[in-house]
């Protein structure tokens, strides 16, 4: 297995858990944050709709700039999520070794915040929304909402 197949079956066991997460979030309650310098619930949500939109973008273009779109809600934000997913997977799978190791280049708001080979970066991505879903999960529980098993069992999961 190379390093792109061993991404891939992380993607795979990833996304039931990432969904999961999401769809537990009480709907009408994403203005939610724990704290004032906290990101509210629906904030996090467009990163992380908004980060796998962009890998797609930077895998087929080699470059692309994170771009952020407005979430109205728990459905739409779970349908955006699996749809950019997906599409990552895809063009991942189409990927050979030349693609993955070629330099791509990542902007926000127009200005280039990193240049390094897409599938270090795809890497980078796929942590930062694992640390994304966990920031989630904390903020379930006081929203109102029951936080599912991710790894195992959560405390509301084993009831």
């Amino acid at each position: 297995m190379n390093e792109r197949e061993f991404f891939q079956a992380r993607r795979k066991a990833e996304k039931d858990v990432f969904l999961r997460v999401i769809r537990a979030l009480p709907e009408g309650k994403l203005d939610y944050k724990p704290h004032e310098k906290s990101p509210t619930a629906v904030q996090i949500l467009a990163t992380m709709v908004a980060e796998h939109d962009s890998c797609a973008r930077l895998v087929e273009k080699g470059k692309t700039d994170f771009t952020p779109v407005p979430i109205k809600s728990v459905a739409e934000a779970a349908a955006a999520f699996e749809k950019n997913w997906d599409e990552l997977d895809r063009q991942v799978a189409a990927m050979d070794a030349a693609a993955w190791d070629k330099s791509g280049q990542f902007f926000s708001g127009g200005k280039m915040v990193s240049e390094q080979p897409i599938g270090g970066f795809l890497w980078f991505i796929l942590f930062d929304a694992i640390h994304h879903r966990g920031q989630l999960t904390t903020y379930i529980r006081p929203m109102g909402g029951t936080v599912p098993a991710i790894y195992g069992p959560s405390g509301d999961s084993r009831k």
